[in-house]
Formats: structure tokens, C-alpha cells, sequence
């Protein structure tokens, strides 16, 4: 019975603990799947490698607008997929061989379960124990119970990017982020997508306005249906599926993908036997240290948090690495302002409340609304669509939320994060820097400025 000062389950943030600090101890690092988790493998950065090429191959249609004729003759799936994971796929592979050499550390390649509070059970019969535990076995995609579901091919964020080929048609269930991006990508590439929402609008999470637009703006690039389920599936030949709506209506694509969220691990691991707690929703209960209700063991990452983010699972990460090795002197994990951002097309960045969370607070605030197209270099884009959304304190002028919706929305909302953070109030922010004219920041500065502050 192998016993270890430490054992982390999951290889993408818990990976990042160890370093040389923990050269001392005996660790075990356990990984059922592919080697540097969610975000390398299947999520943030394979699919923004995606989405830049999209960008690209939307661009002749914003060209024609600025007088400029470009042509779209199409897209190199096998190339493009390739040249994507022929980097992605080494990193991971290099990664693994590197952790399994370091002589303090042994790679378990395996599923495993608690049976005890410091006692795991791997897949193999094999029991490890230890004298402290971190779970970081992130999360996975969720396939709701479609009638038919298991007769047809089903794709979700972790396989629809290996494809052998690029589909004609595609169906994508589902209005979040997932949804949102690869809607995008596809489309760009010249595929007829067709998204299906049991709302009537995508990115419901985000502010109304930003919700609103932004499912008009998709709306104009694929065949967005609203308030529909999908009653059942069908296979086709050729691995094709035909989707039954609740309405009546049959579609038929080369591609059925279901975006429909992911959910935490936290259900392959027998958590009771070894007393965790978990929330309602799945996640492990965590206290602001990330440790688990039982002592000695920590969570971080998708498994435990509320923000499936990378970068919050990072910072997590850095937290629980810390606490580690300094047991007497703990710091608390910081989630006071998280920002997100969603790579479509137009790409969405958000911090802080949403206008309706504000409301229902009951919170005094005020709020601003500034087009891109009322800067100069919005001239130069001759920009119609895009904004940016602000919340403040009326009377501290202290930012609740911001919210920007167009190119470089992920550029442009770091300096609105900064400023919460670090508790600057937007008269400051506003008028105590340069602007650099005409940049498309000019739009945060107008914004600023025009908050009606008390």
C-alpha cells in the first residue's frame, strides 16, 4: 500500500503545484485522462486557435464594407486541425514524460475513487494513502437524455475539433460560450450551422444588453431557432443525425454537437465514503483556504469552484500551492472580481455584475452605454454593433460592472478590471491618464466619462 506526503488527482492546474519547493516530499499525481487537463487539451487554448483562423476568414465580408475586395475560397480543416493539436498534442505528451521523470513524483495513469478520508483506490485495485490530498479533476461536458441520443454520434467541445472532416451541416444545442464559439468557428469556415435554444437568446449569463445584441448579431450568421428542445435523434447514413424538435420541426446535418454546459468530476470519486461535502450543483465545498470538509484535503479548479475558468482555477491553484507549504501562515483565495470573456464573433468580455444582478441586489447604481463607433477609430471601423457597458457607485464612482462587446472586448475590459481591483473610481481612472488617440480604448474613456455620477 504505496502512502504519499501528497497526492493531487488531476493534471491540469494541480499539475502546476509541485515545483522544486516540494522536492522533499513523496508525490503522486493521478490522471485519468489526457495529460494537462480541460484547458489544454480540449478547451481554452485549442479553441481560441480555432477562432483566430474564423476571424480571418470572416474578414473579406468587413473588408467590403471599408472598399477592400478580399475572397473567401475556403478553409484547410485537415490543415487547420493539424497544425493546432501537431503543437497542443506534443506540449501534453512532453509534459507527462517530464512530470514522470522528476524522482519524487509518481504518475498514476488511472481513475480513482476515495474509500476513506486519505485513502484512494485506483482503477487497478491498487490502494494509495497520504498525509494530505488536492482534487483539481476539473469537469466534463454534459449530454442531456435526448431520446435516441446513444444510437447517433454525439459530439461535444472534447471531439468536435479532431474531425476527420469539415461538415457541411451542423446542428449545435446549446446558447453558452461553448455554443457561442464554435457557432462562430464553423460558420466562419463554411459550414451551415443551425443553433437551438431552449431560450429565446445566447450568453443569457451576460448582461441583458450584451445577451441581446449579441444573439441578433448571431442571428444573422446562422439559423438560430429560439425556444425549441430537441424531442428526439435520429441516425442517418454516412454517421449523419436528424434532430426532432418539439415543435415538429426535423433538421438532418453531418454534425450533431451539444453544448450544454459542463459538470464537475466530483461525482466519479465517492466522495462520501471519505466525508467531502459537495454543493447541490456537484462542486466540492470549499472554504476561502480551498480546503474540503475534511481536514488536510483541498479542492480547486472546475471541481470545486463556480468559475470553470482557467484563470481562476490557476489562482486557485497558487493558493492551495501555497497553503501547502506554509500551513501556519494560509491565505484565502480572492473570486471579488473574475473576469470572463467569450471568443465568438463578436467577441464578449465581462467583469462584475450584470445590470439586472445590480437590480436585484438592490444596489444604487448608475450606468453608461458607449458605441464603438463614437471614437475615431470606430470611424476607421466603421463600426455599427459594438459597445461597451459600464456600472458604477453613483456616489464613489467605484465600477460594479463593466461589459464590452466587439473587437478586442478581452483587451479592453483588462484595464476596467484593473481599475476594481485596485478600488479606482472611474473620475480617476478617466482623467487621471492618457488615452491614446484614436485607439479603440477611447472607448473606455468615454464611458467613464459618461457615468452620471453624483
Amino acid at each position: 500500500m504505496p502512502h504519499f506526503d501528497l497526492v493531487i488527482i488531476g493534471s491540469g492546474s494541480g499539475n502546476s503545484i509541485v515545483d522544486e519547493r516540494f522536492a522533499d516530499l513523496s508525490v503522486a499525481i493521478v490522471e485519468k485522462g489526457v495529460f494537462g487537463g480541460t484547458c489544454l487539451n480540449v478547451g481554452c487554448i485549442p479553441t481560441k486557435m480555432f477562432v483566430l483562423p474564423a476571424d480571418l476568414a470572416t474578414s473579406p465580408a468587413e473588408a467590403a464594407r471599408l472598399g477592400v475586395d478580399l475572397e473567401f475560397k475556403g478553409v484547410d480543416w485537415p490543415a487547420v486541425r493539424d497544425r493546432i493539436f501537431g503543437r497542443i498534442d506534443p506540449i501534453s505528451a512532453g509534459g507527462e514524460q517530464w512530470r514522470a521523470g522528476n524522482d519524487n513524483v509518481t504518475l498514476y495513469r488511472t481513475q480513482v475513487r476515495f474509500t476513506g478520508p486519505k485513502e484512494l483506490l485506483t482503477a487497478q485495485g491498487e490502494t494509495l494513502t497520504a498525509d494530505r490530498i488536492v482534487i483539481a479533476a476539473g469537469s466534463r461536458a454534459v449530454v442531456p437524455p435526448i431520446e435516441g441520443i446513444d444510437a447517433v454520434t454525439v459530439h461535444t467541445s472534447d471531439t468536435v475539433m479532431r474531425l476527420d472532416r469539415l461538415p457541411e451541416t451542423m446542428i449545435v444545442v446549446g446558447g453558452g460560450y461553448i455554443a457561442a464559439e464554435f457557432a462562430h468557428v464553423f460558420a466562419a469556415y463554411g459550414t451551415a450551422v443551425t443553433v437551438l435554444l431552449r431560450s429565446d437568446a445566447m450568453l443569457r449569463n451576460e448582461d441583458g444588453e450584451v445577451s441581446r445584441r449579441f444573439t441578433e448579431r448571431m442571428a444573422q450568421r446562422v439559423d438560430l431557432r429560439r425556444a425549441v428542445q430537441v424531442s428526439r435523434v435520429e441516425p442517418l447514413p454516412g454517421d449523419r443525425v436528424r434532430a426532432v424538435l418539439d415543435d415538429g420541426t426535423v433538421l438532418e446535418a453531418d454534425v450533431l454537437l451539444v453544448a450544454a454546459g459542463r459538470t464537475p468530476n466530483s461525482d466519479l470519486l465517492d466522495l462520501g465514503t471519505a466525508g467531502i461535502g459537495c454543493e447541490e450543483d456537484g462542486r466540492i465545498e470549499v472554504d476561502a483556504f480551498q480546503r474540503t470538509t475534511v481536514e488536510g484535503v483541498f479542492a480547486l479548479g472546475d471541481v470545486s469552484s463556480p468559475f470553470q475558468l482557467k484563470h481562476v482555477a490557476n489562482h486557485e491553484a497558487k493558493v492551495v500551492q501555497h497553503n501547502l507549504l506554509h500551513p501556519q501562515e494560509m491565505i484565502e483565495t480572492s473570486h471579488r472580481f473574475v473576469p470572463h470573456a467569450v471568443f465568438s464573433d463578436p467577441q464578449v468580455a465581462s467583469v462584475g455584475l450584470t445590470e439586472e444582478q445590480a437590480r436585484e441586489m438592490g444596489l444604487p447604481y448608475v450606468s453608461a452605454v458607449q458605441e464603438y463607433g463614437s471614437v475615431a477609430y470606430g470611424w476607421a471601423l466603421e463600426d455599427q454593433h459594438h459597445f461597451a457597458k459600464l456600472l458604477a457607485d453613483p456616489q464613489s464612482g467605484r465600477l460594479l460592472g463593466a461589459h464590452v462587446m466587439g473587437p478586442q472586448a478581452s483587451s479592453l475590459l483588462q484595464p476596467l478590471i484593473q481599475a476594481m481591483a485596485f478600488g479606482l473610481d472611474a473620475r480617476t481612472m478617466a482623467r487621471g491618464q492618457y488615452w491614446i488617440h484614436p485607439a479603440l480604448p477611447e472607448v473606455v474613456e468615454n464611458a467613464l466619462l459618461a457615468l452620471p455620477l453624483s
